[in-house]
């Protein structure tokens, strides 16, 4: 027997909790970061088309997808997708669903659990009087967990497990709880966001020291905002710009259509979507762009925001710019950023416990208890190894499979699935029944062609990084355990040797020529540089590992620069892997398993 089938509270919970699934970290780490790599107004206007020929689309595919399996007492995507096509197979891509919000769960929680602790160390006043440098490298000890930034043993895994925790605690009330949190969250995250992005704006050039004399923070803005219509030629662009959009809606990941599954059948699904896809753009576009940008192009200047530019200035750098503000504006400031990104992150985490509850209350009759501690088990035993050895690799490789390439895979199959085998009429009848607003017919056949054809060209193009990955052709230190180590690239292409300055037993100094950019005001283009850079490697005595090179030597990437001991991240990133496709295989004998007790009750589809 099934446990009793929930429903929400109401249309604004419904849609602040759909908003909440779409704006998470991505808004404010991952946005600012990919428009400024690629070239600040040349991004915004591919990325608005990837929007609306691809973001829009999907998300009604997916709400319309999730009310259709809904009536079906279907909550999760593996029996969702099998009401709508005959075959066995469309259940398995249906574990997509699943595995992707438990992998991308067991990461996101621990950067979630940064931003408590940041909150923490904000109030505290850690930050204060401390360097950029030194800011950066609280960062880099809190990552490692045989440091501690508070005195409390193994600090990054005690934060993590309360971040869960919380999570879990909230989950096992249901869409309730969850309800509850995006009604109070999203507002805070909003009010956050505005304060925080009113100084950006109005920071000017107040910022501007004699290390930085030429900060300003309209130049931020300038930059991303200035149309720059030569990237509409630019696949590289085209390529981040789609990429962002499944970050930035939480498409392709199977939550939408768990929490859309929820819904009545006459409920509407148009306007729902196109409200939560809006809202998401509206934090992501405007509150994303107005507040880490400006504020560093205002105190830093925008030419070290475009050679700095990553994920970590949210934690890196944001801490030393608020103390610049001073007393309790630097505190506020503190719990105001860090704040706005734990609700961003709890609001997304708690979407993605849904659908692994709802398949397991659907099928095996679970209790929301149940199902809640379950999740949040689970999504501890893939987490640790992320927490554990981070600085390994084992997150990024998450983050890659299940983060990025599970989104496109799943995306594209579920619109094949919908436009050519559910049948675009149906499809878009099913869209707009019971809709109050007429959406324009034009969207049925960006649905129909477009759409899949964006997708299918995303899908294609990262096969070569695929194999890449696998290969581990990102390093030159293939094997797991060698007796020599290899000198990595100098810079992007690889091609640059490095000359030895400063070499002792146990460390070596390369430099280099690289490249930088800088950007050009009377030309309003990003130019290129050459300089002189330098890169460190440290070796640890304790394994006998000892530079076996000399001052003046010049090196090639590939090169052995020093022997002994080593145990290479190659190792990790491989376990990391296992560990996904194990987590894979698990829940496809659950599905399976499943099956087989629908077919012994008679409500098997064939």
């Amino acid at each position: 027997m099934a446990a009793k089938v929930e429903a929400w509270g109401s249309r604004v919970g419904l849609i602040l909790a759909m908003a909440g699934n779409a704006v998470g970290l991505g808004n404010f780490l991952r946005f600012p970061v990919q428009a400024v790599q690629n070239g600040g107004g040349a991004f915004i206007i591919p990325y608005l088309v990837c929007f609306l020929l691809m973001g829009i689309p999907l998300l009604l595919i997916e709400w319309s997808t999730g009310r259709f399996g809904g009536k079906f007492g279907n909550h999760s995507t593996p029996y969702i997708l099998d009401t709508m096509a005959k075959g066995r197979v469309w259940k398995y891509i249906g574990v997509f669903g699943i595995f992707t919000n438990i992998a991308v769960a067991a990461y996101y929680c621990y950067i979630e659990s940064w931003t408590m602790s940041y909150v923490y160390h904000s109030i505290v006043g850690t930050f204060d009087g401390m360097s950029q440098a030194d800011v950066a490298g609280f960062f880099n000890s809190y990552v490692d967990i045989s440091q501690s930034t508070t005195g409390i043993p193994y600090e990054a895994v005690i934060f993590y497990i309360l971040c869960l925790l919380l999570n879990t605690w909230i989950l096992s009330k249901g869409l309730g709880g969850i309800e509850k949190v995006a009604k109070i969250g999203m507002p805070l995250l909003i009010l956050f966001g505005v304060i925080l992005a009113v100084r950006g704006v109005t920071l000017g050039t107040s910022g501007a020291s004699d290390i930085f004399p030429n900060a300003n923070a309209w130049d931020g803005l300038n930059f991303l905002w200035t149309p720059q219509f030569d990237s509409l030629a630019n696949p590289k662009v085209w390529l981040a710009a789609a990429g962002q959009i499944f970050f930035t809606l939480s498409v392709g990941m199977g939550t939408i259509h768990c929490y859309a599954a929820y819904l009545k059948e006459k409920d509407d699904v148009a306007l729902n979507a196109v409200s939560a896809g809006f809202m998401n753009e509206f934090v992501e576009v405007v509150l994303g762009s107005l507040i880490v940008i400006p504020i560093a192009a205002g105190y830093l200047g925008l030419d070290w925001v475009i050679q700095n530019a990553g994920f970590g200035m949210a934690f890196q750098t944001m801490p030393y710019l608020f103390q610049q503000w001073g007393g309790v504006l630097a505190i506020l400031a503190g719990v105001f950023w860090f704040g706005l990104l734990f609700f961003a992150g709890i609001t997304s985490s708690l979407a993605m416990g849904t659908p692994w509850m709802g398949f397991m209350s659907d099928e095996f009759g679970w209790s929301k208890n149940k199902g809640a501690w379950s999740f949040g088990a689970l999504a501890l035993i893939m987490g640790l190894p992320t927490v554990i050895f981070y600085n390994q690799g084992v997150f990024d490789q998450y983050d890659y499979w299940a983060g990025t390439v599970s989104l496109v895979v799943f995306a594209f199959l579920e619109t094949v699935l919908f436009s050519y085998i559910f049948g675009i009429n149906r499809g878009w009848e099913e869209i707009n029944k019971g809709a109050d607003i007429k959406l324009p017919k034009f969207f049925k056949y960006v649905i129909l062609i477009i759409t899949p054809l964006l997708l299918g060209a995303v899908l294609v193009s990262s096969i070569p990084d695929w194999v890449n990955q696998i290969k581990n052709n990102d390093t030159n230190n293939k094997e797991w355990f060698a007796d020599n180590y290899f000198a990595e690239n100098f810079e992007g292409s690889g091609a640059v040797s490095g000359k030895v300055i400063e070499v002792k037993s146990d460390y070596v100094k390369f430099e280099f020529e690289n490249e930088r950019k800088k950007f050009d005001k009377v030309s309003n283009q990003v130019l290129v540089e050459k300089f002189n850079d330098t890169k460190e490697y440290k070796f640890d005595s304790s394994l006998n590992q000892e530079a076996i090179v000399k001052v003046g030597d010049v090196i090639k990437p590939g090169d052995a620069i020093a022997k002994g001991n080593f145990t290479n991240n190659t190792l990790y990133k491989f376990i990391g892997r296992m560990l996904l496709l194990s987590l894979f295989v698990f829940i496809s004998i659950i599905v399976y398993v499943a099956y087989k007790k629908r077919v012994k009750e008679g409500r098997a589809t064939l």
